[in-house]
């Protein structure tokens, strides 16, 4: 039977996902839900159904771009940092506790002033900083390794990778991510037998 992997994520998982597949399939499986995961509360209420109810190996998680998302001139996020820092905590706690190997990638970069100006909501680049620095404690403090994803768009040039809306990627920054999620799984120690990680 494969090792099988669930990939879940918001619109930039499903931006990404059939490069994992790819890169992964046949010797890792790779399941994800049809919609966006959305924010942290989300995928919370989903988690039984994306991941729990059938237990695969590893579950490749992240939530957050909707989490940090403000209405113009409102200050206020939709979910807000220290509830981010919790949801992804008890995210953490519930895929540890049915014995799948939790992995987290990082919030992806933006763009906030091409966001503001091609977008009906804000998101700013302090938050993004922000919710990734509250996840990245979290992960530390439940020893879940992490795939930074927002380094790998950074180092690669976000200027040239983002779309004219700040936020998704073009097919290159697609690729770019699908193929660090793969090689981050590949390289994860004894999920696949016989891999230069087991």
């Amino acid at each position: 039977m494969a090792t099988e992997l669930a990939l879940i994520g918001d619109s930039i998982r499903m931006g990404y996902q059939e490069t994992v597949r790819r890169e992964l399939e046949p010797g890792i499986r790779v399941r994800s839900p049809e919609p966006n995961g959305g924010h942290s509360r989300n995928v919370l209420d989903h988690l039984d159904a994306w991941v729990l109810d059938r237990p695969p190996d590893a579950a490749h998680l992240n939530c957050g771009l909707h989490d940090l998302a403000k209405e113009f001139d409102s200050g206020l996020a939709r979910v807000p940092l220290e509830e981010y820092r919790s949801n992804v905590a008890r995210i953490f706690e519930r895929v540890q506790a049915a014995d799948i190997r939790p992995v987290w990638a990082t919030i992806t970069p933006v763009d906030e002033v091409l966001h503001h100006r091609n977008k009906s909501f804000d998101r700013f680049e302090a938050d993004v900083d922000a919710y990734n620095e509250a996840a990245l404690e979290a992960a530390e403090a439940a020893g879940v390794p992490v795939n930074d994803l927002f380094a790998v768009i950074e180092s690669a040039g976000r200027g040239r990778l983002l779309r004219d809306d700040g936020v998704h990627f073009t097919d290159e920054g697609s690729r770019l991510l699908g193929e660090a999620v793969a090689a981050f799984v590949r390289g994860l120690p004894g999920l696949v037998p016989g891999s230069a990680g087991g």
